[in-house]
């Protein structure tokens, strides 16, 4: 991949193994930590069942320089900040926690300070963490490990903690939900200096489930990433119009990721033949990726389209790996825009006519530190992903992105990400 110099590279879980018996090697993990008791500081928070309301939170970051977006969340009493990831490819909150920590990596806050309360191994969610068949170890709490496609990996204990989350009719909600309390971090190749990674998937586990399932807001999850920083995220369905979105069925066969199921790949309006493409919504990474076959066709007919152009392929800049210079250094995506033809992914929806996600030349290209203009779609293949075709954040700028759980059904529209809304049913 570039002899590394490829920068974010993703975050999306392949596997979610035992740590029992030193889960992934003994150079992998230390010994799985027995588990102290903590006086606890928490007391039960009382819920009751919210059918109207969303959660909006602000996000902070870019796709570059910096390579990720992240959320703050408060959690515990007293309430303390956090940083998360925002990850739809996984499905297990986790912040880096002072159990004490084994191997920590630098976070924006000082660890989590973990409670008393732990989730049992007999629970369902920490079922969901484990192959079938798990034996625990030790019955009282539920141990877990993630391995991160980018090579990183989180171990730690599961417990319940307060989230303090205001709504958006109003209310403010403080629902006690599970979190891993990771104590053993291996960092990956697009390390990221935060608390933690905040799971956003389709599994039991992940933080819209779990609102759901305390009757805080539907099994909805969306999130409007805008192309100058920041953004937001909701849970609920109450920040859109649901008639104004792009719908496509979620494929059933892939249940641990969004996926749209088959795309072809179309090319300045038209059909390139590039077909069955497996392709999952990844906010965790920040650039996209296409399979090595794919990725070769796209790059053929990119080079095609710019010959005669007054572009050059430049090997000097190790932003990404391929990049191209002008006459003079390029300011702006405005710049060069006008020499790239929009892609787009479209998917058979099932329902009636094929759908289009379209990717304009702002959401696959970003304007490097040296000038260039670089290529934000990589070859997946080659980073470890096999045949999977992700979109990561760079390509789902300015719009509005939504995952449905409710009707199994993923919708996307342009939108202005820049004022998150602040009334019901509302698309800026």
């Amino acid at each position: 991949m570039g002899g590394g110099k490829i920068v974010g590279i993703l975050i999306f879980v392949v596997v979610v193994v035992s740590a029992s018996g030193g889960g992934g090697g003994e150079n992998h993990h230390q010994q799985q930590q027995k588990w102290w008791k903590w006086m606890s500081s928490t007391s039960a928070a009382v819920v009751n069942p919210v059918v109207s309301s969303s959660i909006v939170l602000p996000l902070y970051g870019n796709v570059y320089p910096l390579g990720y977006y992240y959320v703050q969340l408060n959690i515990g009493l007293p309430s303390r900040p956090f940083f998360l990831d925002p990850d739809t490819g996984s499905d297990l909150t986790w912040l880096q926690c002072d159990a004490p920590c084994v191997r920590c990596t630098t976070a924006p806050h000082p660890f989590y300070k973990p409670n008393n309360d732990l989730v049992p191994c007999k629970d369902p969610l920490c079922a969901s963490l484990h192959p079938a068949g798990y034996k625990c170890e030790s019955p009282e709490q539920c141990d877990y490990q993630v391995d991160y496609a980018d090579g990183g990996s989180s171990l730690g204990v599961l417990l319940n903690d307060v989230f303090h989350f205001n709504m958006t009719s109003g209310a403010r909600m403080i629902p006690r939900l599970s979190l891993g309390c990771g104590y053993d971090q291996l960092p990956g190749q697009s390390y990221h200096p935060l608390d933690g990674v905040l799971g956003l998937g389709r599994g039991k586990t992940s933080i819209v489930s779990q609102l759901h399932s305390k009757g805080v807001v539907q099994n909805v999850v969306g999130h409007c990433l805008s192309g100058r920083g920041g953004g937001f995220l909701f849970f609920g369905d109450e920040v859109y119009d649901s008639s104004r979105i792009v719908w496509t069925p979620m494929a059933h066969d892939r249940m641990k990721h969004y996926s749209a199921g088959s795309g072809e790949l179309i090319f300045g309006g038209k059909g390139t033949g590039l077909k069955n493409l497996f392709v999952v919504f990844d906010s965790g990474s920040s650039f996209s990726y296409l399979n090595a076959h794919t990725y070769e066709g796209f790059i053929s007919l990119l080079k095609k389209e710019l010959n005669g152009k007054p572009l050059r392929e430049t090997k000097d800049d190790y932003t990404l790996p391929l990049c191209w210079k002008g006459r003079r250094p390029f300011k702006t995506i405005n710049d060069v825009k006008k020499y790239f033809k929009q892609f787009a992914l479209s998917f058979g929806n099932g329902w009636k006519s094929k759908v289009h996600f379209e990717i304009p030349p702002e959401s696959y290209l970003i304007i490097s530190s040296k000038g260039s203009v670089c290529l934000g779609v990589l070859n997946g293949t080659e980073a470890g992903l096999q045949n999977v075709n992700l979109i990561g954040d760079i390509s789902m700028q300015d719009k509005m992105v939504i995952y449905d759980n409710e009707k199994q059904a993923i919708g996307w529209t342009s939108a202005n990400c820049d004022r998150p809304p602040k009334s019901s049913n509302m698309i800026m």
